[in-house]
């Protein structure tokens, strides 16, 4: 490697680092640092649906879709949140991440991470482990920002801070609330608080749908 590009890559090395270092943690309801675990995804206002969970589309079963649940009482299935352990030892704010549906198995056969569909109208759908090797493994990145105190919403920002898009919810012709970028959705960002689901480790639901 010649010299002006490694002190390039250092000083880049160098920024990712401090940025990182800089980066705030993720509260839970109870206002206790994200470090692992599982979590609820509730909604900060109330009436209008609960926590989060899979759905098909239309009269068809498969694939699944992340959906919030029509009872407010409902908490849905915990997530689980990765790609960020090598950088700093908490869920940062503001950061990519992958996202997981805590499901032991579905009825479609099928990981449950959440991804941006760019060919159903940019809903957030529920689809394979990302790998790192694969070009749109970048449709599987999302961000938690901080709204306020420990109310937060999800981004997509695919290319940066400036091309972020929040993710909203829609409501379908049949009344399902499916999450969206807000291009799709309401143009209204969902906004969300995580609270600690309490499930043993190794532990999970198993997804049936009707």
């Amino acid at each position: 490697m010649n010299p002006p590009m490694f002190y390039f890559l250092f000083a880049l090395t160098t920024v990712l680092a401090a940025t990182i270092a800089n980066a705030q943690p993720v509260l839970d309801t109870d206002g206790d640092i994200i470090f692992g675990g599982s979590y609820y995804v509730l909604p900060v206002i109330r009436g209008q649906g609960g926590g989060l969970t899979l759905a098909g589309r239309g009269d068809q079963p498969c694939p699944l879709d992340i959906v919030q649940e029509s009872s407010e009482v409902d908490e849905g299935i915990p997530v689980k949140f990765s790609n960020w352990r090598s950088k700093v030892g908490f869920v940062p704010e503001s950061a990519n991440l992958n996202i997981e549906t805590e499901v032991a198995a579905t009825i479609c056969v099928q990981s449950a991470y959440w991804w941006v569909d760019e060919n159903a109208k940019f809903r957030v759908t529920a689809g394979p482990k990302p790998d790192e090797l694969v070009k749109e493994s970048y449709l599987s990145f999302f961000q938690i920002q901080n709204v306020y105190d420990h109310f937060y919403q999800f981004a997509f920002c695919p290319t940066g801070p400036k091309s972020c898009s929040d993710v909203g919810v829609f409501v379908d012709e049949n009344g399902v609330r499916r999450l969206a970028l807000t291009k799709r959705a309401d143009n209204t960002p969902f906004l969300v608080m995580f609270k600690k689901a309490n499930v043993p480790e190794n532990s999970s639901k198993i997804m049936s749908i009707i």
